[in-house]
């Protein structure tokens, strides 16, 4: 997401099920940690690897040393018991850095295997077909983007039957993920609005996230992978300046995660253990 998420606190106050900007922030913010702890270990993971090159090729050197002293009886007796001690010692730290890096590898990957694995099972899922609705992976997150005519009538946040429908399919989906948060968001076009208590599209988008979040948690989604969020009209993908772009724009976006402050933890384990040589 390129643009800091942005909610509007004064007028939440009339809406149920919703998050505070607090609470927003600060998922924000531990995601923004987590890459960032992310790209961290990937620059130790790359010298790591390089480390093991240089040390892999050194071993190779002295492997073919003490293969030629072994060909020759003569010679076999200037390898001294120091000689081969420090050769055994040389492999044993590159067995030691081999593992490290292989922990460090699984930590960095397990997140991208588990993105993968949940875009397959929706597309199996939801109707991915259907044009407007899309699944895409944004720096090992996951988004399924439902066009706006597919679930409120113009101007409404009542969820339509169709829907529903395909609300039930991501249920399905986010149920057997029980270590994913959900993050619901909804936006708008650029074009004015105000209705009854609907002051503008900030109301209108959370307002329609959260109706979407009632839907989910009606098909038994636990009302703590949900978070309901609106992002107005402020990411829009297209200039609003026709109205098939205006359609475009016109969105509820379900994000998929794994729950930040687990990865954080798992990421951060394996950094302290990389540190203390373990």
């Amino acid at each position: 997401m390129k643009k800091v998420l942005l909610l509007s606190v004064s007028t939440m106050l009339l809406l149920s099920s919703c998050v505070t900007k607090r609470q927003f922030t600060d998922l924000q913010a531990k995601q923004k940690e987590t890459q960032d702890l992310l790209n961290s270990a990937t620059v130790k993971l790359n010298s790591c690897l390089e480390d093991r090159a240089a040390a892999t090729a050194k071993v190779g050197v002295l492997e073919s040393q003490v293969s030629d002293l072994r060909k020759n009886n003569d010679n076999l007796q200037i390898l001294s018991a120091k000689g081969a001690s420090s050769i055994e010692k040389t492999l044993e730290s590159i067995k030691e850095k081999e593992l490290k890096i292989s922990r460090l590898q699984e930590a960095v990957t397990k997140k991208d295997s588990i993105t993968l694995a949940l875009v397959t099972s929706l597309k199996r899922e939801v109707g991915i077909n259907d044009p407007d609705i899309e699944v895409s992976v944004e720096k090992g997150v996951v988004f399924i983007s439902i066009a706006d005519k597919l679930l409120f009538q113009s101007g409404s946040y009542t969820v339509t039957a169709k829907a529903k429908e395909i609300l039930a399919k991501v249920a399905k989906v986010i149920n057997s993920k029980p270590n994913f948060e959900a993050m619901i968001e909804g936006h708008t076009d650029s074009r004015s609005y105000q209705k009854g208590l609907l002051l503008d599209n900030w109301d209108l988008s959370v307002k329609r996230a959260t109706s979407v979040v009632r839907i989910l948690q009606s098909y038994d989604v636990s009302p703590t992978q949900l978070v309901a969020a609106g992002r107005s009209s402020y990411t829009p993908l297209v200039d609003n300046d026709t109205a098939a772009n205006r359609a475009r724009n016109r969105r509820t976006r379900v994000i998929l995660l794994p729950k930040i402050d687990q990865f954080y933890e798992m990421i951060e384990k394996e950094m302290k253990n990389l540190e203390a040589g373990q």
